[in-house]
């Protein structure tokens, strides 16, 4: 895996903890555990999880600007074209639920349409590159 894909793999891992301590119950805000802190903490381990096996399995692929390298249909990309969009979603809605702040989720949606719009632009180049390989690896697959 290029040094690249690493950063961007590990890079946020400090900011998740600290985000995760500070939203800790007692740490920053008073109270007990509630659902939503509960709820969020799952949306945050299984998306960045998810995130991570994501990039791992993407390996050299990875890059910031949409280019064809390497078609990755193996793992997580056996079924979602865009696991690493997908799951960074989870992850974010689970930081807006264990901050105690539900009322921030519409604040994804813009997200998620800047996210589709980058994956428009990545299957245009992945079709350039490689034609009827891709189109039915994406017939396949969702998102």
């Amino acid at each position: 895996m290029n040094a690249m894909a690493k950063f961007v793999m590990l890079a946020p891992i400090p900011g998740l903890l600290v985000v995760v301590i500070l939203g800790m119950p007692g740490v920053l805000v008073g109270g007990p555990w509630t659902a939503l802190h509960v709820a969020g903490l799952a949306l945050i381990g299984s998306g960045f999880a998810m995130l991570i096996v994501a990039r791992w399995q993407l390996g050299d692929a990875f890059s910031i600007e949409p280019r064809a390298t390497e078609l990755v249909t193996r793992g997580l990309y056996a079924r979602i074209r865009n696991p690493v969009y997908v799951f960074g979603l989870v992850l974010l809605s689970g930081v807006l639920l264990y901050l105690q702040q539900p009322q921030l989720l519409p604040l994804l949606v813009p997200i998620a349409i800047m996210q589709w719009v980058r994956a428009g632009r990545e299957a245009k180049v992945l079709v350039a590159h490689f034609g009827d390989a891709y189109r039915a690896y994406r017939a396949k697959t969702w998102i």
